[in-house]
């Protein structure tokens, strides 16, 4: 299978999870309730700013507007930062929280997960003149090679124990607050590769005009999740609407909105 085809394997692979008789059913009315979303707003093409409009848009923000329009539900949208979403919304602070988080275990000690809405791999995000190395195994052994990553993701212990050696103190990786920031420092030179998911390496390869690329094969598979407060009463009706829009091709559509269609800058 070729690098693309890999890379929209990844991008399409919409959750293998079986639909459930929820998606033949009537969803539940929620009756106009109104449920606090928090999101990042820096993660495209899922959510992120649009630099022409500056409004809040992406994958996300439609499958949850969509999502509360079928369970007959207001949304209001709030921002925080990455490093306080989960904390967050375990405090109830918030309803539901949205990043493209992935499904792990320790974090379902903290807050409830969704059922999937989709499914992506891990790359390496690049310069797009990089020539020093092509994969995981030839950074490596690279050993001025710099990785920017956000401590806590999937990205940051991917980078520690699939590409380095399983150290988390380890000097070759540089923290920043945000993926954003790590996405900078790597253009500017700061680091020489970010790992990150196909869905937001896409986007920003597709905007960066040759300045960026994807290198080597996916490093490993991570299913995202809506999160909520430990036994909030939205899980279930919001897995019952998740199922309905895959059985019914909405999830399909946003897929090929976002991922093929929206070219980021333009």
């Amino acid at each position: 299978m070729t690098k693309s085809k890999l890379l929209l394997a990844g991008l399409f692979a919409c959750l293998l999870a079986p639909v459930t008789a929820w998606a033949a059913e009537a969803l539940p009315d929620l009756g106009g309730k109104q449920a606090v979303v928090v999101t990042e707003k820096a993660y495209p093409p899922l959510q992120f700013i649009d630099a022409k409009t500056g409004k809040q848009i992406g994958w996300e923000y439609d499958a949850m507007d969509e999502i509360a329009k079928r369970l007959n539900f207001k949304v209001e949208y709030q921002n925080t930062s990455w490093d306080a979403m989960i904390q967050a919304v375990s405090d109830n602070q918030y309803n539901i929280g949205m990043t493209g988080i992935t499904i792990k275990d320790d974090r379902k000690e903290k807050v409830d997960f969704s059922d999937p809405y989709m499914r992506s791999e891990q790359f390496m995000l690049v310069r797009g003149d990089e020539s020093r190395f092509t994969d995981a195994k030839t950074f490596g052994a690279f050993k001025d090679g710099l990785i920017g990553a956000q401590p806590g993701t999937t990205p940051f212990y991917t980078a520690v124990y699939s590409v380095l050696d399983g150290n988390e103190q380890n000097p070759r990786i540089k923290l920043f607050e945000t993926f954003g920031a790590t996405v900078q420092a790597l253009k500017s030179g700061d680091v020489d590769v970010v790992l990150t998911d196909g869905t937001a390496g896409k986007g920003y390869v597709d905007a960066s005009e040759g300045k960026l690329k994807l290198i080597g094969g996916p490093l490993g598979t991570e299913d995202f999740g809506f999160i909520f407060p430990k036994g909030s009463d939205l899980v279930k009706p919001v897995n019952a609407a998740i199922a309905a829009l895959k059985a019914d091709g909405t999830l399909d559509a946003l897929n090929e909105k976002w991922f093929l269609d929206y070219k980021m800058g333009q």
